[in-house]
């Protein structure tokens, strides 16, 4: 699997090669109506642009980021004042990652589905 993974990468280095050297021909790019002119080979103006759209679009993603956080540290709060272990990740007992898909652990019974108190053994 390792070795089809290469393959595929270095393919695609090739056909991003092949696609830079076929478009060196310079272009002008023309910004707020004719005031500032950038004259580039097309290759460079387009990775330039892909360049600029992947930092905006991880910069947009920067608020959902840090408020997903916010929630799971709150999140992490309510289990430790229910008294349960908040690890994370495969470390989540079945029992809590039932229940935190939605459903009822099956070990939980009447108390675990809507109760003030954690199933025991959990």
């Amino acid at each position: 699997m390792r070795i089809l993974s290469w393959l595929f990468y270095i393919a695609l280095f090739v056909l991003a090669l092949a696609f830079a050297l076929s478009n060196t021909d310079p272009v002008d790019v023309r910004f707020f109506a004719g005031q500032a002119t950038w004259r580039a080979p097309v290759v460079v103006v387009l990775l330039s642009f892909l360049a600029a759209g992947v930092v905006l679009g991880l910069i947009a993603c920067i608020p959902t980021f840090f408020r997903q956080r916010r929630e799971i540290a709150g999140l992490r709060k309510e289990l430790k004042a229910l008294g349960r272990p908040a690890t994370g990740g495969a470390g989540v007992p079945a029992a809590d990652a039932a229940a935190s898909r939605g459903g009822v652990p099956s070990t939980a019974g009447a108390a675990g589905a809507g109760g003030s108190t954690p199933p025991l053994g959990v």
